[in-house]
This record gives C-alpha cells, sequence and structure tokens, in this order.
C-alpha cells in the first residue's frame, strides 16, 4: 500500500513538474514592439501598405481606419513608426489624410486615414501606423516589413536652421553655466 501510493506520489509529482515545464520552455517570436502599444481608447483597423519593396524616392502610401473605443471627443495625429537595420531610418512625408497635424476623432467614430511617405535611404523596414492620442499616449497598428533599396537621398540642410539652433544651444548653456545649478547639490 505504501509503495503503490509512494508511486502514486511520484507520478504526480512528476505530471506537474513537466506540465509547468512545458509553458516555461515555450517559444516567442516577434520583433519587439510591446504589446501594450495598442491603443484601448482608439484602435488601429485594415492597415495596408501599397507595397512591400520600393527604390529611395519611391513614395508608399498606408491606409486604414481608426475606431473610437470611447464615448468621448479624443485629439490625435498620425505619423509613421519604423524600426531599422540601419541608423537612418528616414523617411519624408508627402500628404496625409486627414490633413494637418492634429485632428479630432469623435465619440465611437471611425476616421479612414492615409499617409502617403518618400523612401529617403535604403534599408529593411518595419514600418507601422503610430497614432498618438493627447493626454493618452501612443498605439501602433500591426505594421508590415518593408524593403527600401537604392541610393540615399540627401536633403539640403537650411543654413538659418542650423544657425538657430545654435543660438538656442549657446544660451542654454550660458543659462546653466550663470545660473550653476550643480553648486546647489
Amino acid at each position: 500500500m505504501n509503495t503503490s501510493k509512494a508511486v502514486l506520489m511520484g507520478s504526480l509529482a512528476a505530471l506537474v513538474v513537466l506540465s509547468a515545464a512545458t509553458v516555461i520552455i515555450q517559444e516567442a517570436w516577434g520583433h519587439g514592439v510591446q504589446a501594450q502599444l495598442q491603443s484601448r481608447f482608439v484602435r488601429i483597423e485594415d492597415e495596408t501598405f501599397s507595397t512591400q519593396t520600393l527604390n529611395t524616392g519611391e513614395i508608399l502610401e498606408v491606409r486604414g481606419k481608426l475606431v473610437s473605443l470611447v464615448n468621448r471627443d479624443l485629439r490625435a495625429w498620425i505619423s509613421i513608426f519604423n524600426e531599422s537595420t540601419n541608423a537612418g531610418n528616414r523617411w519624408e512625408f508627402v500628404s496625409r489624410d486627414p490633413p494637418g497635424n492634429v485632428f479630432d476623432i469623435p465619440p465611437s467614430g471611425v476616421i479612414e486615414y492615409t499617409m502617403r511617405v518618400k523612401a529617403l535611404e535604403a534599408g529593411v523596414y518595419h514600418s507601422h501606423t503610430q497614432l498618438n492620442v493627447a493626454n493618452v499616449g501612443p498605439g501602433l497598428g500591426p505594421g508590415q516589413t518593408i524593403v527600401v533599396e537604392g541610393p540615399a537621398i540627401l536633403k539640403p540642410y537650411s543654413v538659418g536652421n542650423i544657425i538657430y539652433q545654435t543660438i538656442l544651444i549657446c544660451v542654454g548653456l550660458g543659462v546653466s553655466f550663470a545660473t550653476r545649478p550643480w553648486q546647489v547639490i
């Protein structure tokens, strides 16, 4: 009797350990986008990309729907989030619909969107629609891998913009050294 109880308990313990081990050992595959980046306020649906491969200078069109899941107005803006194999990660917006930077999503409303961007640098990009909702944060669409080939397109820099940014940095450093905040410690 004791032997059968010992065998039964040993078998039960082995079964529990093996079942826990199979849960722990499961493999997961992903590309690094965190699950919480899908918003509980607005869902991005039917995200489609016009192509999966293009050359620099060509246009990528991203379309989809923004579906409000709440009963209040939301202020939002859309952009494209890219993860890439290179450090460049350069795209230029050609157009957005809804137009402008910030738009309103009505309560329980549906807004169709279109973004057109020009590829400026070769690379393999995993691109997503990024919806930023005011006072909530970002949310990402499912995404698509886009391969861009061709020579980089360099845009000229505005000398006035560089001078302006340099002046702002110098003023900030001047204020920092004049007030010497490190001496407070």
